[in-house]
């Protein structure tokens, strides 16, 4: 404790001496004087240190928080800028600083080079056209004005730090500037040296004082010290002051952070979080002020606490005078900065500044020793010093030149301390490396001055030092440190490709050189890779521990896209080529110097052929999938054939010491490796191995690994006798002994193999050879473009199933540059389909590719490769259906028992591109001895199909080489000028018998006893196709004329008549399906005609209630109904016809019954009031979705009064239901199993569930649609009693107004305390004391009072309570709210007010209104009946009742509700007999109607221009003219002049529309009167229909005219209410009528403008600071900072995220967002509840773009929009999260409370 009370002591000592002397200092102080004083003095350096030591310490840094205030950092910023940087300013300039820097900016010539530094998250722009790299970007400023905003182009968002490329010519192929950075012709006074326009004596001004600055910032920064300062800084006077610092790392959370604060340095939480969240941003903070000690102290917790897993926090004491230099030095470096700005000559004095060398020599220049220490400094120190590098010395090209060499010279040491840095690369001085090595020039010249590649490339081998002994990278028994290490060396590949990543347009012989250098190095890292992680097969147990495999895939992923630049290189100069070749094949000699050692010669012969090879099996030995120098030589050596280098040097070249069998060893190995692996004999080695196996087919992977083997094969096989080839892949394989043995039938015989694993490698082999001799797509091995290779490729995606464009964009490979060349030929080779509201757009195969389609592609997968089969066969027999005809062989109906399998329709292989020179010799292999014994082999064993010898894709295999073959021979001889040129004569090998003893006849001959083979019946049309094209070869050949070209369809005579037969077949089968179709249907109507006549009283029974139901709805009133007209109100101009919903005229629905089924029993029931409780799954929620005033904040729950709705209707409760009815009973049996289900889940694990039991939510049993209570459902109301009278308006109101009296004389006499009074009159049959029976049975109320009881907890947010008196109007308010929302969806659709609406809404409204009518029966009479008091005191102001709103305060349709529905309590007590609820509903609703228009009359205002209306003024018009003249004469200028009734007539129509409108709802669901044909249409005629529904005169003013003398009085009372004077004064909140649908917020077209908004805002809380996920609400359009310690606030007692937040004050706890950096919605309902929603943003390819991965422009969809707005103005947002929670349950475990 004495530690703390001498700090507190001192503190307030210290803090108000220095403030004090300072503010004397700040009053006297003369920047200019200053100035001039220094310029005076000899040494300027001394006299500005002394300024400095003696001020800054007094002026920063002072007190405990380091200024951590606003009102302490403006102090600190005025006198800083006062006393410490305008004497800077006015020594520079000379001058008054303001005048000096506009006359420099003025002088100044604009920089063609944008610079703007992008912040983090801000949008950057990419051309794909003419961006020389993906590094190229434009900032948002320039991108809309330059022309790339017309081409093709990609949007990211920034991480921050990298700045814009505009001006910058290398970064552009075109179009280099935009609108406003194009030069001017300027080009000669461009090369002038800025430093010459300036002034000579400020040059030296200049000089002197950047040096001084920048000397005195570096010194500091790089200062290790903590208790002294550098000399001539020490203060004057010295005190025992110190702060604690804490510094940031990237080892420790956030949380283990904040719990050390709070022990060390016992702060609350929120100053713990803080704290914390400032060491995070700014690299440090102090987090104690006091003396020596006592900081200590706090040092020495921090350390203890975090040492325990980890290197502890890093924590400093340093002297308050040290922390005060350094955050000077920080301030005067971002001064430079500033300065720079205004002058390119200043600029480059300061380049010259930093980048002179000092004293010592080398790396002795200020920026180096900045470099040199940046791994010490923290973050805040790195990113103020980076960002001044990048203003000065990369915005100069002449200095970012020698910046370059320095950085390069060291580059190594850089990287070494970056990599032992715990720091991200973005706060790293190595992330420059982006800025330097992506310019062209600059690299190249790097590469040839300071060998860069080769500097590039030995850094990273020497860091990765684990070898085993061959020299291997070894990445198995990795620690994490060296883990971490490995993730690190990584961004050197980054620098690499930098480097490479634009191919030299033309070479010096030094830049051959040193790329070649640098060409070794690289060899020499993929030495290191050659054959690393290899694997021996396990045999007998499965392998024991899984080995590390990935990080060699990291590798070669990271080194795939090197690897193709660095042959892009050598494909741009034919020497570097030839060098590059030779090397590579010396590299892959040495690698196979260690392998043959050991291995036995054998020698294999077969069909008469003779090869020499040594043994070696994959099954037994060591293999590895990791080959990178055999794949670098494949690809250079397709290189030589694509630039033709081969053919026309052949000399240069070492092709004579090429041995083919060694090139094909390696890949070979591979390949079968994963054939084993296919066929199950690796199971024992773990996933690891499948995974390596998956990767090595991947696309990410493929390009260098699996295809570069096939390449090499072909390499391999064209060099070498094909038979040969054959024999040794066959020995690989392990399967030359099948093949090879005299009787090949024996094979059955041979039990010791397992024939299954066997057949699969035969398959895989037969695979193997199609793709050595079919893969021609690649430039250099067939005659085919580039793009022709992506054409296949999309081709062949496509006709696996239409796709989206994202998922062809990841099933191609893309280059270096994030391109694929999709867009390039896309629109060539298929179609797009657009998407609807949901899903996205598809492309699908245009028809006439589809002949290209090869069924053994080499990149699909077997699973792609059935899917792919299955459509194009269904695909081909449509086609064949649709056109009649088969392309090449009739359907036929299959013969015998195999007729179910319908013959498929052929695959025949496609034609193949040409070869080029080079691998001309590969098609040999189709016709070599060793591959047509293997084919008659196979076709030998299916013709005898006994024993599991042989498989049908074997057999697909082998006929597809046929086809193969075939299709070449068809080729040649069309290609030819006679037939003595043709050497492929395969079609006259396959007709001699084969050599081999066995094989019992030619191939050809096997073929053919294969067509009709009925066990094949699948490969029959594949097998004519072949037979055919074997015919027309021979007409071809027999042909001597060779003049006509050889056609496929020539022999047309024997098809044309199958083809007759095929269709007269067809037609017999449609006709005999027609009729056994009308058999069907004759038998099923009898059947439907028998059950009919058997239950005979269901039907006439469900035939009387349609017929009764449609004439209710369509006929005219029927005579008991006319009867009463006589009783009609004078005014009224009715038909009789017309049909009416209130009053005593009113039509009655109580004769129909209600029958309905219960979900969870099935039993079927009658609604009564006395009977077995049915009830509704309903959802009640509070909602703001009507809100006109979301500012107003939530009222006191405990003290709010419900009872009077403000028409701004700032906050309701809304109910929904699903529809689903289920017995009361069987609902609490249901809800009383789930709540113990869910007590028990709770004990076994934690986390929520998608609903929340403890707030009564379940799962409706039937639709799991989200509940959280239940409707009772009840009787309809009785028909109107007709044999009372309807009294008039008057004799109502005064016989009510009695009842009024007595009623609160009644009240009064039971309140104590009372004082006597005058007896009111009773009227007669009016007994206060009567007590009604209850209508309902007991289990019916008991729901009745359930659902009371979640209307008033829901609505008010409290605990339930049913002695409450509000809870009555909280049941009357949901369903007000419910219709006024449900009315106002109808009318923004243009729906027809009735019919429209589903039945689940119907069904819900109509429980509602009639449980809302009867819930009056659950509360005490007194209650309802004071309600009814204070409502009817609005209408007709009583002096008996206090505090009733003003007319203006009040919702008239909340009122008619509540007062109607309140009625009836009072009604219930007249036992005269005489009065019915019905003439009093009609007079509410007149009254109230009046009211509402004197309402909208007094919010009217005239703003809208409007013609005056010609003619005649109508009746309405000038009645309601009349009307608003009276309030006038009432409010007087409160109101404006209006002289023309039209305008008012109008604005009354529209305005009181929406009232009629729920009017009509409402006494319709609550009176069950069907509506007039009129309002189930949106035709003419609404307004009258609408008017004599409610029986109401169409001329609503007649009302008012009619009962004059009455309502007269009435308004003037209404109008003479103080509160209406206030409100049209401006004091309250005043609602014009008809209220506009509340619309989500406009979101702007282009998505890009919305990253921006989000880029420029800041945390509110954490003090400008970027915030990491800005959040959009777009109920409100407030953005917030989401996902963020800084921005937690507390809500009940419980820490929330700011979205969750601002849900409870925006949305009552409902609310939808739109996350800008993951173009994300986020739905959020309370605090445990939220799902994530797709964008409306859509790419050109219809596809959202969530995370913005792809980078494609964004524009908003409006129909996806107005979904999400439909959603929510349906209050369907906790629905929806309901149902994605339960279909994915991670979604219930994110804490959506901290968003």
């Amino acid at each position: 404790m004495f530690f703390q009370q001498k700090e507190g002591g001192k503190m307030a000592d210290s803090d108000r001496d220095p403030a004090f002397a300072l503010s004397a200092d700040f009053m006297n102080f003369s920047p200019r004087d200053a100035a001039s004083r220094w310029l005076a003095a000899p040494d300027l350096q001394v006299e500005v240190y002394r300024h400095l030591a003696t001020y800054v310490p007094r002026i920063l840094c002072q007190g405990p928080h380091g200024g951590s205030g606003s009102r302490e950092e403006q102090r600190e910023e005025l006198a800083c800028q006062l006393m410490l940087l305008a004497p800077l300013e006015w020594l520079l300039l000379g001058e008054e600083p303001a005048a000096g820097l506009a006359l420099l900016q003025e002088n100044n010539l604009s920089s063609p080079l944008c610079g703007h530094v992008f912040k983090v998250g801000e949008p950057t722009y990419s051309c794909r056209e003419c961006a020389a790299d993906p590094t190229c970007v434009l900032c948002m400023q320039c991108f809309l004005v330059s022309v790339h905003r017309h081409h093709r182009y990609r949007m990211t968002t920034s991480g921050g730090g990298g700045f814009c490329d505009c001006g910058d010519t290398e970064a552009w192929k075109t179009g280099p500037y935009c609108q406003k950075h194009t030069p001017a012709d300027r080009s000669r006074e461009a090369e002038e040296d800025p430093v010459s326009l300036l002034p000579p004596d400020m040059v030296a001004r200049s000089y002197s004082i950047f040096s001084i600055i920048l000397k005195y910032a570096v010194d500091l920064l790089t200062w290790d010290q903590e208790d002294q300062l550098p000399a001539g800084l020490e203060p004057p006077e010295r005190g025992d002051t110190y702060y604690c610092m804490l510094f940031n790392d990237e080892v420790h959370t956030y949380e283990q952070v904040i719990y050390t604060l709070q022990k060390a340095v016992n702060c609350s939480q929120k100053e713990a979080v803080s704290f914390a969240t400032t060491v995070d941003r700014d690299g440090r903070k102090s987090v104690r002020f006091g003396d020596r000690q006592f900081c200590e102290q706090a040092k020495s917790i921090i350390v203890r606490n975090t040492s325990r897993q980890s290197k502890p926090l890093r924590v400093q004491v340093m002297h308050s005078s040290v922390v005060a230099h350094q955050c000077f030095a920080l301030k005067a470096l971002s001064w430079l900065g500033q300065i720079i700005q205004y002058s390119d000559g200043l600029k480059r004095i300061l380049c010259q500044v930093g980048l002179q060398k000092g004293p010592e020599g080398e790396n002795s220049s200020l920026v180096d020793r900045l470099m040199l220490n940046d791994s010490k400094m923290w973050k805040g120190a790195r990113n103020i010093y980076h960002q001044l590098l990048m203003n000065s010395l990369l915005m100069d090209l002449k200095f970012k030149k020698i910046f370059a060499i320095q950085f390069a010279k060291n580059y190594e040491r850089l990287q070494s301390d970056y990599i032992r840095d715990d720091h991200d690369r973005e706060f790293s001085i190595t992330d420059l490396s982006v800025q330097v090595f992506t310019v062209p020039s600059l690299a190249r010249m790097l590469m040839v001055e300071e060998n860069l590649m080769m500097t590039i490339i030995r850094t990273f081998v020497d860091q990765l030092r684990h070898r085993d002994p061959q020299g291997r990278f070894q990445f198995d028994r990795y620690t994490a440190q060296q883990a971490f290490k490995f993730g690190r060396v990584q961004s050197l590949i980054g620098d690499l490709k930098y480097v490479l990543i634009s191919p030299p347009p033309e070479w010096s012989d030094q830049l051959r050189l040193k790329f070649l250098d640098g060409f070794d190095a690289f060899l020499d890292l993929l030495r290191c890779m050659q054959g690393m992680d290899p694997v021996v097969r396990q045999v007998g147990q499965h392998i024991e521990m899984e080995p590390e495999w990935e990080a060699a895939f990291t590798l070669q992923m990271k080194l795939t896209h090197i690897i193709s630049m660095i042959q892009e290189w050598c494909c741009t100069d034919e020497r570097v080529l030839i060098e590059a070749y030779k090397k590579c094949l010396s590299a892959l000699s040495q690698c196979h110097a260690g392998l043959s050692d050991g291995e036995q010669p054998i020698s294999l012969s077969l069909a008469g052929h003779c090869v020499d090879t040594f043994r070696y099996q994959v099954s037994q030995e060591k293999v590895s999938i990791h080959l990178p120098v055999c794949r670098l030589l494949a690809g250079l050596h397709v290189l030589l054939s694509r630039t033709e280098v081969a053919s026309r040097f052949p000399e240069q070249l070492p092709l004579g010491e090429l041995s083919p069998h060694l090139l094909i060893e390696l890949p070979l190995r591979c390949l079968v490796l994963c054939a084993q692996v296919h066929a199950g004999m690796w199971r024992r080695n773990g996933f690891s191995l499948i995974n390596q196996i998956y990767y090595y087919h991947n696309v990410k992977c493929r390009v260098e690994m699996f295809d570069k083997d096939v390449v090499m094969l072909q390499v391999g096989a064209s060099m070498m006798d094909p038979n040969h080839f054959l024999m040794i892949v066959l020995s690989r394989f392990e399967l030359f002994h099948i093949f090879s043995s005299v009787d090949i039938r024996k094979r059955y015989r041979e039990a010791n193999k397992d024939l299954a694993q066997q057949n699969t490698l035969i398959e895989e082999m037969l695979h193997l050879i199609i793709m050595v001799v079919g893969e021609r797509y690649l430039p250099g091995v067939g005659q085919v473009e580039p793009l022709d290779e992506v054409r296949r490729e999309i081709l062949h995606q496509l006709s696996i199933r239409p796709m989206a464009h994202s998922e062809l964009v990841k099933a191609l490979p893309e280059n270096g540059n994030k391109e694929t060349g999709l867009e390039r030929v896309i629109d060539s080779v298929a179609l797009f389909k657009k998407p609807g509201v949901t899903g996205r757009g598809l492309y699908e195969l245009r028809p006439e590719w589809s002949k290209h389609f090869n069924l053994y592609f080499h990149h699909y997968s077997r699973a792609d490769q059935s899917k792919a089969e299955e459509a194009q066969r269904k695909l081909r027999r449509q086609n064949a259906e649709d056109t009649g005809e088969r392309s090449q062989t009739p359907l036929r109906a299959s013969p015998g028992h195999h007729g179910n399998l319908c013959a498929s329709p052929a695959l025949p292989p496609p034609l193949p591109p040409p070869l080029c020179p080079l691998f001309g010799s590969l098609v040999n292999l189709l016709q070599c001895d060793v591959l047509l014994a293997v084919e008659g082999a196979v076709l030998q064993w299916a013709v005898e199909p006994s024993g599991g010898g042989w498989t049908e894709s074997m057999l697909q295999r082998v006929l597809h080489l046929v086809g193969m073959a075939l299709l070449e021979e068809q080729q040649q001889l069309e290609n030819s000028s006679g037939d003595d040129d043709v050497s492929f004569r395969y079609s006259s090998k396959i007709a001699r018998p084969g050599d081999a003893p066995s094989t019992s006849g030619s191939v050809l001959a096997l073929l053919e006893s294969l067509q009709n083979a009925p066990h094949l019946e699948v490969h029959k049309d594949m097998i004519t196709w072949i037979l055919k094209m074997v015919g027309n070869i021979k007409t071809a050949r027999e042909r001597t004329s060779s003049s006509g070209s050889v056609n496929v369809n020539q022999s047309r005579g024997p098809e044309e008549t199958l083809r007759d037969k095929d269709k007269a077949e067809r037609k017999r089968k449609a006709e005999m399906a027609r009729l056994r179709r009308e058999k069907i249907m004759a038998q099923m109507s009898e059947m439907q005609k028998h059950f009919i006549n058997e239950n005979k009283e269901l039907f006439q029974q469900s035939m009387e209630d349609l017929e009764a139901s449609t004439s209710t709805a369509e006929h005219s009133v029927s005579g008991a109904h006319g009867g009463l007209l006589s009783c009609s109100p004078p005014s009224s101009e009715v038909t009789c016809a017309s049909q009416v919903c209130v009053g005593p005229r009113r039509m009655g629905g109580a004769e129909r019954r209600q029958l309905v089924t219960c979900i969870l029993c099935q039993e079927e029931q009658e609604v009564r009031g006395l009977g077995r409780a049915m009830v509704l799954a309903a959802f009640i929620q509070r909602s703001t979705v009507l809100s006109k005033n979301r500012s107003r904040g939530f009222p006191d729950p405990e003290h709010h009064d419900p009872l009077f709705m403000h028409p701004d209707l700032s906050v309701g409760t809304h109910t929904a239901s699903c529809g689903h009815i289920m017995h009361a009973a069987c609902w609490q049996r249901y809800f009383e199993a789930v709540t113990q289900k869910e007590q028990r889940r709770q004990q076994r694990l934690r986390g929520h569930t998608s609903y929340d039991v403890e707030n009564g939510e379940f799962l409706c049993p039937l639709c799991e649609c989200l509940s959280n209570t239940v409707i009772p459902l009840l009787p309809h109301t009785p028909s109107p009693d007709h044999s009372v009278e309807h009294p008039s308006l008057e004799a109502w109101l005064s016989r009510t107004s009695q009842q009024v009296a007595v009623l609160i004389s009644a009240h009064r006499k039971l309140s104590p305390g009372a004082a006597q009074e005058a007896e009111p009159v009773v009227p007669e049959g009016f007994r206060v004391d009567f007590v009604p029976q209850n209508p309902f049975s007991s289990s019916v109320s008991e729901m009745i009072n359930t659902f009371c009881m979640s209307a008033y907890k829901v609505g008010l947010k409290v605990n339930p309570n049913e002695q409450d008196p509000r809870v009555p109007v909280l049941s009357w308010s949901t369903c007000a709210y419910t219709m006024q929302s449900i009315e106002r969806l109808l009318m923004d659709e243009k729906k027809p007010l009735f019919g429209s609406l589903p039945c689940r809404q119907d069904d819900c409204l109509s429980s509602l209104t009639r449980f809302s009518s009867a819930c009056w029966t659950s509360a005490s009479l007194r209650t309802v009946h004071s309600h009814f008091i204070r409502l009817l005191a609005v209408l007709v102001p009583n002096s008996q009742v206090e505090d009733t709103p003003c007319i203006l305060n009040m919702d008239m349709f909340h009122l008619l509700v509540y007062s109607v529905l309140s009625y009836s309590s009072v009604h219930s007590l007249d036992q005269s007999g005489r009065s019915s609820v019905d003439s009093a509903h009609l007079h509410l609703l007149h009254l109230i109607t009046v009211a509402h228009l004197v309402q909208i009359l007094l919010t009217f205002t005239t703003d809208e221009v409007c013609m005056d209306q010609d003619g005649e003024e109508s009746e309405e018009e000038a009645l309601t003219l009349q009307l608003y003249l009276s309030l006038r004469e009432h409010l007087g200028s409160a109101l404006p002049e209006v002289s023309s009734g039209w305008q008012l007539w109008r604005c009354v129509k529209a305005g009181i529309l929406p009232f009629l409108r729920t009017a009509a709802l409402f006494f319709h669901y609550l009176n069950s009167s069907a509506p007039p044909a009129d309002l189930l249409g949106t035709g003419a005629g609404q307004w009258e229909a609408l008017c004599s529904y409610l029986s109401l005169p169409s001329n609503l003013l007649l009302l008012y005219q009619s009962q004059r003398t009455l309502l007269e009085p009435l308004i003037h009372r209404w109008c003479c209410d103080p509160g209406v004077g206030q409100v049209l004064q401006g004091g309250g909140v005043l609602v014009r009528f008809p209220r506009e649908s509340n619309r989500l917020i406009n979101l702007p077209e282009d998505y890009s403008v919305l990253i921006n908004q989000a880029s420029s805002f800041t945390c509110p809380r954490s003090g400008g600071d970027k915030s990491r996920a800005p959040t959009l609400c777009l109920v409100c359009g407030c953005m917030l900072c989401s996902q963020s310690y800084c921005c937690q606030t507390e809500v009940d007692g419980e820490d929330v995220g700011a979205c969750t937040a601002h849900t409870f004050t925006c949305g009552a706890g409902v609310g939808l967002f739109l996350r800008v950096r993951e173009s994300q919605v986020l739905f959020v309902a309370g605090k445990t509840k939220g799902c994530f929603y797709p964008p409306p943003y859509l790419d050109d390819y219809g596809e959202t773009d969530q995370g913005l991965k792809r980078g494609n422009p964004l524009h908003l969809c409006s129909e996806r929009y107005r979904k999400i707005e439909r959603l929510w103005r349906q209050h369907g947002i906790a629905e929806v999260i309901g149902h994605a929670q339960e279909a994915n349950q991670t979604l219930v475990a994110i804490d959506w409370q901290h968003l």
